[in-house]
């Protein structure tokens, strides 16, 4: 019995066929069409090779500048022993390609180097701009590969980001909280002095010393030397400051504003009204970040 009602089955299943008509579950599937992020690829996999164009570097990559000399030494390389280490890439819907996380000079390097296919690995998981700003920005670093502008522009823009101060910013990237002031102190000099630190006329230790300076004492300093060093740097500050009350060794000052508040200034060393000057200004930067994240006054 069960075999006849499968062949009537069967033989309705013909007959509907034949007259045009077709059930759901008899009806083809169609193939499904690849995502634009999987053209290339096999989906969902996080290691693959695909066709170097359809990767580009990110817009928003600290470095900015790559030095020629090194990139050439990794073309040769590549060229003779082939991309030993893939990049790391993540897609991007709104350009509609695979954007660099890290690798931006092996990239460069393997199109140098004539290839058409680039090893990756996906970052499937999507990454919050911070998430991104900060694997660049690491990986930067232990290649010591960013200038010293670039280096400071990154810690601004990830201090801002994030909320966060000059220390807590050197916390999360291990590494000490005098190297994250004196990059930022970079960004307060003209342009034109920035331009030069990156082109290696002055040191980034000399530029940050020309930052204690006003800025006539900056422009005369600058115009007098083509570069300018960290003894000339040092002394120039010396010179700016000689003329300075200094404050005695240990001493304590008070300061009274117009609403009540008394602002107190101490300090176990030998300093100068400048000094207390650049602390109050690193303490109204910590006042207002308190304010934005809205904490509460014990």
């Amino acid at each position: 019995m069960s075999n006849t009602r499968s062949l009537l089955k069967k033989a309705e299943a013909n007959l509907n066929e034949s007259i045009g008509l077709r059930g759901a579950e008899s009806r083809p599937q169609l193939s499904p069409v690849a995502m634009a992020k999987d053209v290339g690829r096999r989906a969902n996999r996080s290691f693959g090779r695909i066709e170097i164009d359809r990767v580009q570097p990110d817009p928003d990559q600290p470095r900015v500048e790559f030095d020629g000399e090194a990139l050439q030494d990794l073309t040769d390389s590549i060229r003779e022993k082939g991309q030993l280490a893939p990049i790391r890439v993540r897609w991007s819907d709104e350009r509609s390609t695979w954007l660099i996380i890290s690798g931006e000079r092996r990239w460069r390097a393997c199109k140098r180097a004539g290839l058409k296919m680039i090893d990756c690995n996906f970052q499937e998981q999507v990454l919050s701009p911070t998430q991104i700003l900060e694997e660049q920005l690491i990986e930067n670093l232990l290649r010591v590969d960013l200038k010293p502008i670039e280096e400071a522009e990154s810690f601004q823009k990830l201090m801002k980001v994030n909320n966060l101060t000059g220390k807590e910013l050197a916390t999360a990237l291990s590494i000490s909280p005098t190297r994250v002031s004196r990059a930022l102190a970079l960004l307060k000099l003209p342009h034109e002095m920035r331009t030069r630190i990156d082109d290696g006329e002055i040191s980034a230790r000399a530029g940050y010393e020309l930052s204690k300076l006003p800025e006539p004492q900056l422009k005369e300093v600058t115009q007098q030397n083509t570069t300018v060093t960290i003894q000339q740097a040092s002394q120039a500050v010396k010179r700016k400051r000689s003329g300075e009350k200094k404050l005695p060794r240990g001493c304590t000052q008070t300061f009274i504003a117009e609403n009540g508040w008394k602002i107190v200034a101490k300090s176990g060393r030998k300093g100068s009204y400048h000094d207390i000057e650049q602390a109050l200004t690193e303490a109204l930067e910590e006042v207002r970040l308190r304010i934005d994240n809205r904490v509460k006054l014990m």
